[in-house]
């Protein structure tokens, strides 16, 4: 079960809330970003499917990216990802990614998806932020 803090925002992005719901939140100056895995989540192996933890990825550098799309959206230019371990149906899978630079339109990120403490994903990106 997710702590009672974390948020979704439904209809911002119909992807993500047809493969989700995904949540975050604000911790400190960081972006926090989870979801608890779910049937829909799995694949025909019983654990979560590997597009759905890059499609949670995503979520996550976005969200890191655009600080929560404060006024701007993004676009993913790249991304890199390597499995290292199994997500597990009704588990919380988390992310705190990692703005490594920011340049005028571009900011690159880094980070790992955590399942039950363990790194089953990392990643790194390249996002174009998309100013309203």
């Amino acid at each position: 079960m997710l702590p009672i803090d974390y948020q979704t925002e439904p209809g911002f992005d119909p992807a993500e809330d047809h493969i989700g719901p995904f949540y975050f939140r604000r911790a400190e100056d960081q972006m926090d970003c989870a979801f608890l895995t779910e049937p829909h989540h799995c694949n025909t192996n019983g654990t979560v499917h590997g597009g759905v933890l890059m499609t949670f990825a995503d979520y996550a550098l976005c969200m890191a990216a655009t600080d929560g799309y404060s006024g701007e959206s993004c676009v993913t230019v790249s991304f890199s990802s390597e499995f290292l371990a199994a997500a597990e149906l009704d588990q919380v899978v988390s992310c705190i990614p990692r703005v490594n630079r920011v340049t005028g339109s571009m900011v690159f990120v880094t980070g790992e998806i955590l399942c039950q403490s363990e790194i089953c994903l990392t990643f790194s990106a390249v996002v174009k932020r998309l100013r309203s």
